[in-house]
């Protein structure tokens, strides 16, 4: 008898070994609900050297796990499929509404518990709403990872909703709209800007919703989104850090293992009519000097243009040496202020562009300003050497947002809940290195034409003082590029996140 034919001799007669995950699966779930069970769905690539555990289980809850030794540390994220994006007209808002109620009572913690327990035990805690998602996140001393287990199921499936506690919030929802839309220049005309741009899509409303929506709000509106979308089968946990799966897995399944799913309203969204005409805005403002915003309609996430974009993007505002800080404020030294934004939804969204003018300077100086160096973008591929600078930029911030656990967590939820893929940012970066110079040109021609942008020209209503509220980039920080290496690095309709306890 031969070698190979010894082997398939031993094969037919060996019992198959499972893999080690399905093993697990199964001392797991021994004696557990079927809402319990859990299911290994394999692993997923992150990076060239790790892979993130990708587990679901009977009641839909999904679970994304990372063994990461760096530190003694976990960080603990709770990420929720729901957005400013699933509100409806005159309901605007109630996403990030909630996300300041769940920081309340649970059928076990008085009101204020939640933080407090937390802190005691060496935890940082936060949450972040967005228009495609809100999600919730703690850091603490691995050790400590049962807490937030703990603590994240009870508020998921018992969080308390009392009409003077929600009136509360309400009341702190308002005044953030005051501070950071309101009485804030950028946040305003960020606001108009994605008001005026869309038409029909749920991205023509801000976030933090309208004020008259903010005060509107009941307790019943608040207990019907809260069990509608706060449900274990829409929402995904991520655990990175230095765990035991065993361990962790056994602690979800007994604290989330009891709780129904809901049904989730499937999403039919309007699509955004195409735009075929320039639409331009002039309103006056409490600012020193004018400012331009301008927004040109873009591709979503997942789109293969929004990678070339995002170089492109890269090449014109990527610090100090990108051509349009280069031409506005060392060389033509007209702007004091300017920044690109490209979009990261799921959704088509917008290509935004800040300028803020020096002194005795305007707005229409800006924009013919930037339209030559757009014009120069739309006719010439970038030089080799310009394009891998751009290129490791975006790298190098990618990286840098990946140092901590934290930094981990958040791409893993942030990509898995907007492209379905957890690795999907390192996917993004081989995406990167593939792009050429005609990949920049063509995408420049294809989107940064005049019929498809909104224009914001912001004159000064004269009660603003001689101090420029933006400040002087000239001698800022040359920061590194944006390459999404931050799922909250930026915004629409606001200068910052939204986020827990901003006026607390």
């Amino acid at each position: 008898m031969t070698n190979v034919t010894l082997a398939a001799a031993v094969a037919s007669t060996t019992p198959a070994c499972k893999p080690p995950r399905a093993s697990l699966a199964d001392d797991l779930n021994v004696g557990r609900s079927a809402l319990a069970q859990l299911e290994f769905e394999g692993d997923a690539l992150f990076g060239p050297a790790m892979k993130v555990q990708r587990w679901r289980m009977g009641n839909g809850l999904r679970v994304l796990l990372l063994i990461d030794r760096g530190a003694p540390v976990v960080s603990y994220h709770t990420w929720v499929r729901v957005g400013s994006r699933d509100e409806k007209p005159g309901k605007t808002g109630i996403a990030h509404l909630f996300e300041h109620l769940m920081f309340n009572e649970t059928s076990h913690l008085a009101a204020g518990e939640f933080d407090r327990v937390l802190e005691e035990n060496g935890a940082e805690s936060n949450a972040g709403t967005w228009v495609d998602w809100t999600y919730y996140h703690e850091s603490l001393p691995a050790p400590k990872v049962g807490l937030a287990i703990k603590l994240e199921a009870d508020r998921l499936a018992n969080l308390v909703l009392r009409e003077k506690q929600v009136n509360s919030e309400i009341e702190v929802v308002a005044n953030e709209r005051r501070y950071r839309v309101d009485d804030d220049v950028e946040g305003a005309i960020n606001e108009l800007l994605y008001k005026t741009a869309f038409t029909t899509h749920p991205y023509h409303w801000p976030t933090i919703g309208w004020m008259e929506d903010i005060k509107g709000f009941t307790t019943k509106d608040c207990e019907t989104f809260y069990r509608t979308y706060y449900a274990p089968n829409n929402v995904t946990v991520v655990v990175v850090g230095d765990v035991q799966p065993p361990d962790v897995l056994k602690q979800i399944q007994d604290h989330y293992g009891a709780m129904e799913p809901s049904k989730i309203p499937e999403r039919k969204l309007p699509k955004e009519p195409a735009q075929d005409k320039e639409r331009r805005l002039e309103v006056k403002k409490p600012t020193a000097t004018e400012k331009v915003m301008i927004g040109w309609k873009a591709p979503p996430l997942d789109d293969l243009d929004h990678v070339a974009l995002t170089i492109m993007n890269e090449l014109l505002f990527g610090g100090r040496s990108s051509r349009v800080y280069k031409a506005l404020i060392k060389e033509q030294e007209i702007a004091s202020d300017l920044r690109g934004y490209l979009a990261t939804f799921s959704d088509p969204g917008l290509y935004e562009v800040w300028l803020t003018a020096r002194e005795a300077h305007t707005g229409d100086e800006l924009e013919k300003a930037l339209a030559a160096e757009l014009a120069k973008i739309k006719t010439t591929e970038p030089p080799v050497d310009e394009l891998e600078k751009a290129k490791s930029r975006l790298e190098l911030a990618f990286l840098q947002g990946m140092e901590t656990a934290s930094g981990k967590a958040e791409q893993i939820g942030f990509y898995d809940t907007v492209l379905h893929d957890p690795g999907a940012g390192f996917a993004r970066m081989d995406a990167y290195r593939a792009v050429t110079g005609a990949d920049v040109l063509r995408v420049a021609k294809k989107y940064l034409v005049d019929h498809q942008r909104t224009v914001i020209h912001v004159l000064p209503d004269g009660t603003a003082g001689s101090a420029e509220e933006d400040g002087d980039d000239e001698d800022g920080d040359d920061e590194e590029g944006e390459g999404d290496h931050s799922a909250l690095a930026h915004k629409p309709h606001a200068k910052t996140p939204f986020v827990k306890g901003a006026l607390r």
